[in-house]
């Protein structure tokens, strides 16, 4: 199933379901064993604690505000709620102006749906109360920065659809509770809440990924192909409809982050298949931002601690992003001197930062009258002293450790030069002589070395000329993966890390593998 264009789908599973209950109706209700109650909520007086310098509510006592009652646990009784009839959905609820209230809904999965056996599906609700809603499954109302609609607002009068389940079993209960806002809020609206729809979308096995497999060739050159990927192997199309993407990385919250670098936008893909704004001008803010062609952001990574590094082609920086939102500068010039366009990063397990600096973010790139250094370096950022570690590449791109951190590979994008590096690390963390592992320069198809990764075994994924290069330690070629257009970056995601991720031209991919991946 796949989904469609920027910013994201219109809700999760948006094609047509295998089979509906609609609980706006007696029958549906009846079906799924339900109820409907409602209680209206009220705006009280709280104490509270002001701001403090730790952005928690440490600062002084102080009174606000506050929603009574909190109705979203799954144990929460509301025995003595009013019951409504799911016909009744559409009358008008609170008290008008700035008003709240609750919709609590218990479900059981049925042994058949018409002719529709659940057994095994993904379940989807769907709700679109007059004004605004938050929805809540089993007590529980997963967000990330970034998310629009989902158990969070969608938008005036828009759906909100959820995965309540997947692989259910009929007989399986569900509690869903659900959060109606009168808005807008700012306009103290004259009018009440109401439920226009309500319903339980049902998706069979087959249609439960939200992706599409796509045309790929994988070419074996030699047996090691077989210990990574199965004769079978599939790429899948995950999300579409980009400029260019760039620098994924997972995310063990169960999503994924990636680089628009042309539109200046980090996007957040969930498993569920949505598709979100995480961070707008993710690599540039600047009054010119119509001269550059890539002001955005490229490589990222996440330290030890699970925060997210940026590298920011427009602003030349690097930056790290720390819980509450605070932003610091981890690297931004190099002897008083600007970076190029910083792309792509690895963290050492020691703390360490490594990171490219290739000129391809400015607007003119090696002759733009920005430029401050004289070369495109490779640098390293290690308790706050930025060293400079390599400066004789043209065009440092891709940056990756082996297993053992004994080495680091650096692809290089020029396309007279399509060179792997391999550089070893000394015990201070600087870089000995290096010498090419894999020169792809005969390859004349379109690309030089751009992104690259590791698994735990050390092979190196490399996206190169015509495609994905798969190498051994040593550099010798395994095979090449090519899918319908040529990617630019990968990460390994999933909860066991075996899932290769694809960055490329318009679209995400993703393949599964034999061996697990090396991530933050």
């Amino acid at each position: 199933m796949m989904q469609s264009r920027l910013p994201g789908p219109p809700g999760i599973f948006p094609d047509l379901p295998d089979a509906m209950v609609d609980l706006n109706t007696v029958a549906g209700v009846d079906l799924v064993k339900a109820q409907w109650r409602y209680h209206d909520a009220e705006i009280v007086d709280t104490d509270f604690r002001s701001v403090g310098d730790d952005l928690e509510p440490s600062g002084p006592p102080n009174r606000t505000y506050d929603v009574s009652p909190h109705a979203e646990s799954i144990d929460y009784d509301d025995s003595q709620w009013e019951l409504v009839d799911a016909t009744d959905l559409s009358g008008r609820r609170g008290n008008g102006k700035v008003s709240f209230n609750w919709y609590r809904i218990n479900i059981t999965i049925p042994e058949k749906i018409a002719s529709f056996d659940p057994t095994g599906s993904t379940v989807v609700f769907e709700v679109v109360v007059d004004d605004y809603a938050e929805l809540w499954v089993d007590g529980d109302m997963p967000r990330v920065v970034g998310q629009a609609g989902g158990t969070v607002v969608a938008g005036f009068n828009s759906p909100n659809r959820i995965i309540v389940g997947r692989d259910v079993k009929p007989g399986q209960k569900f509690q869903l509770a659900v959060f109606g806002i009168n808005a807008p809020i700012s306009v103290s609206p004259e009018n009440y809440i109401w439920l226009r729809t309500a319903k339980l979308d049902f998706y069979g096995t087959e249609r439960s990924t939200p992706s599409v497999h796509v045309p790929m060739e994988l070419a074996r050159t030699k047996p090691g192909i077989d210990a990574i990927f199965d004769s079978d192997a599939r790429l899948e199309q995950i999300a579409a409809g980009f400029v260019f993407t760039e620098g994924p990385v997972w995310v063990n919250a169960g999503y994924l982050l990636f680089s628009s670098p042309n539109t200046n936008t980090i996007y957040r893909w969930s498993t569920d298949g949505s598709v979100n704004v995480f961070r707008s001008n993710s690599g540039y803010s600047g009054f010119d931002i119509g001269e550059y062609r890539q002001p955005g952001s490229n490589g990222l990574t996440l330290d030890s601690q699970g925060n997210l590094t940026i590298c920011q082609h427009g602003n030349r920086r690097i930056i790290k992003v720390e819980p509450k939102n605070v932003v610091s500068v981890v690297a931004d010039q190099y002897e008083g001197k600007r970076f190029n366009s910083p792309n792509d990063l690895v963290y050492k397990s020691d703390g360490s930062l490594y990171f490219t600096d290739p000129p391809f973010g400015l607007p003119n790139r090696y002759d733009d009258s920005r430029k401050e250094l004289p070369y495109s370096g490779v640098f390293r950022v290690k308790d706050g002293v930025v060293t400079l570690l390599v400066d004789d590449m043209s065009g440092p791109n891709g940056i990756a450790f082996s297993p053992d951190e004994k080495y680091l590979y650096v692809g290089n994008w020029d396309m007279s030069n399509k060179v792997l590096m391999r550089y070893p690390v000394l015990d201070d963390g600087t870089l000995d002589q290096g010498h090419i592992l894999c020169d792809m320069t005969e390859d004349t198809s379109e690309n030089a070395i751009d992104g690259m990764k590791v698994d735990q075994e050390g092979n190196i994924y490399a996206t190169g000329p015509g495609g994905l290069w798969i190498l051994s330690p040593e550099g010798e070629v395994y095979g090449v993966l090519k899918g319908p257009e040529l990617p630019h970056n990968v990460a390994w995601g999933d909860a066991d890390g075996r899932t290769l991720y694809l960055t490329a031209r318009t679209g995400v991919y993703r393949i599964r593998t034999k061996i697990p991946g090396i991530r933050p």
